[in-house]
């Protein structure tokens, strides 16, 4: 049942203006600290206007935008 809810969860979209930095960790290439930027450029800069504008977090370029679009989302 875990590896059902494991899978489920791993396929569910993150919202990039409202996830904390362990959620967006379920993101392909996102670890502990990379999410914390996303949640301090977040904070700092308000909510993301679409997926793209995660290239302007220092860290994400358009390879890992790439790699995590299909589950990010605003």
């Amino acid at each position: 049942a875990l590896s059902v809810l494991t899978a489920s969860l791993s396929l569910a979209a993150v919202n990039i203006n409202t996830a904390s930095p362990s959620e967006l960790e379920a993101l392909p290439g996102i670890g502990p600290a990379l999410a914390q930027r996303i949640v301090e450029y977040r904070d700092s800069h308000g909510p993301f206007a679409s997926v793209d504008a995660l290239t302007d977090v220092p860290g994400i370029g358009k390879a890992k935008l790439e790699a995590l679009r299909e589950q990010a989302t605003v």
